[in-house]
């Protein structure tokens, strides 16, 4: 869709958050992965805006470094005295011919196709509206007898007949440059706050007989900002649920809606099976015929086809082959692969590791930085020993090799094809292919040995 041209956004997010009793700034706290600065500033960027501007004050350099990669203009209001004077700190930034859309830091779930609606209205002025059940604190919307927009109205400046209006406003607008240029100047702080309203701007242009528009956004919790913990959690739940449905829509079948979380991006094909309390993070990729027990934890991972999660397990920047099994109480840390149909039971972990096709390490296994065949079985306890307390060593098993239980594998070391591994074996050089390997001692009793006790003390 096209939006306005020469637009530029400006984002606010310079207050305290006083209200979220917490050291952070308001707009570092994280909603569904993200911090509620990153969900506004990407969903803006979508426009293709000439620029995106932040407007920060309040601990400005924490916001900043905690957003290295954002592609903005940081502008600083170095006193916050106010929402207008917030956005005359921009003004000389931004040309006069210019189109702009601004929005508030800790209104994080407004949607791209809200705005992109909002860009595209031939007025002089934008509103974003909306009709929450509970109006209290929020600004509200006052239209003369033709409905048409006269004003906004403070919650602290509010008759009583003035709070029992339905409608109120989001914070977000839509502005030309030219006719903002004017107005700011003419803000006082003449109001119970002390402050520069920019909502009085919308006076402004009802006196001068502006074309004001307004629209409501789809989803009402677009419109929703953050001032509390409470507010953020709620929040949280009502996207997460959100996101649920969404899939349930695509053909995920979701067990209860109000308990899976997604923190980042989830694409998922259909006939997908998600338990409860799984939580997505990062950028999950989920194959067709997937099932995903209860209490797993998936996070920047590709999982093929017909593959089984069963429950308590995590899973991190790893890359699952077809039909593989995992689990239950699994670990696969960043670097592992499995090829087709491996199976990788529960208490085992593995890191920075291969498996090709139809390997198995069933119970009670670690296995880092190794590189394992087809059809090699990994038996209960083994232990690639691959770190010397100062660099860390390969570990090779090729095709069909056997590997005992409780073996440990002293890296560098190689397991040749079809080698037989016995239990109990500390292996700290080569196998050789297709033979029998084991490292024992002489097992020996010693006749008459005591267990020893514990000295009693009287004084203790």
């Amino acid at each position: 869709m096209s939006v306005a041209k020469n637009l530029h956004v400006i984002i606010l997010a310079a207050g305290r958050g006083t209200r979220m009793k917490t050291h952070k700034p308001k707009v570092m706290h994280t909603l569904a992965g993200q911090t509620l600065l990153a969900h506004v500033t990407e969903t803006a960027l979508k426009l293709g805006a000439v620029d995106v501007h932040v407007v920060i004050g309040h601990e400005a350099d924490k916001i900043r470094m905690a957003h290295p990669n954002l592609p903005v203009k940081w502008v600083i209001q170095e006193q916050q005295l106010g929402t207008g004077h917030a956005v005359m700190q921009v003004m000389p930034l931004i040309p006069d011919d210019a189109q702009i859309l601004i929005l508030s830091g800790d209104v994080p779930l407004v949607q791209l196709t809200t705005l992109e609606q909002m860009t595209r209205q031939m007025a002089s002025l934008t509103l974003l509206v909306a009709r929450p059940k509970n109006t209290f604190g929020l600004g509200r919307i006052a239209r003369n007898e033709r409905q048409q927009i006269t004003a906004i109205i403070e919650e602290k400046d509010a008759s009583i007949e003035q709070k029992l209006l339905p409608e109120i406003y989001t914070g977000i607008c839509c502005v030309a440059a030219a006719d903002l240029k004017k107005w700011l100047p003419q803000l006082s702080t003449n109001n119970a706050s002390g402050e520069y309203y920019l909502t009085k701007i919308i006076e402004f242009a009802a006196q001068e007989a502006k074309n004001i528009a307004s629209i409501e956004p789809k989803y009402l919790f677009e419109t929703q900002g953050v001032n509390t913990l409470l507010e953020l959690q709620q929040l949280e739940r009502k996207w997460q649920v959100f996101i649920a449905k969404e899939l349930l829509a695509q053909g995920v079948q979701i067990m209860d809606v109000r308990r899976l979380d997604v923190r980042g991006q989830i694409n998922c094909a259909s006939d997908v099976t998600i338990d409860v309390n799984v939580i997505i993070e990062g950028e999950v990729v989920i194959g067709t015929g997937v099932e995903i027990g209860a209490n797993c934890y998936l996070k920047n991972t590709i999982i093929g086809n017909g593959v089984k999660i069963k429950p308590n397990s995590h899973l991190d920047g790893s890359i699952i082959g077809n039909n593989c099994e995992i689990g239950p109480f699994a670990r696969l840390r960043p670097g592992t692969k499995l090829e087709a149909n491996c199976k990788i039971g529960n208490f085992v972990e593995i890191k920075n590791s291969y498996l090709d096709e139809s390997s198995k390490a069933m119970h009670l296994s670690y296995i880092g930085d190794a590189k394992i065949g087809r059809q090699v079985n990994i038996g209960c306890g083994t232990i690639t020993c691959n770190y010397d307390g100062a660099n860390k060593y390969p570990t090779v098993i090729k095709n069909n090799a056997f590997i005992g239980s409780g073996t440990q594998l002293v890296a560098p070391v190689v397991v040749g094809e079809g080698a037989f591994i016995a239990a109990g074996t500390t292996l700290r050089s080569d196998a050789p292919a297709n033979a029998l390997t084991l490292a024992s001692t002489k097992q020996r009793s010693i006749l008459g040995w005591k267990k020893k006790v514990k000295e009693q003390n009287p004084e203790l």
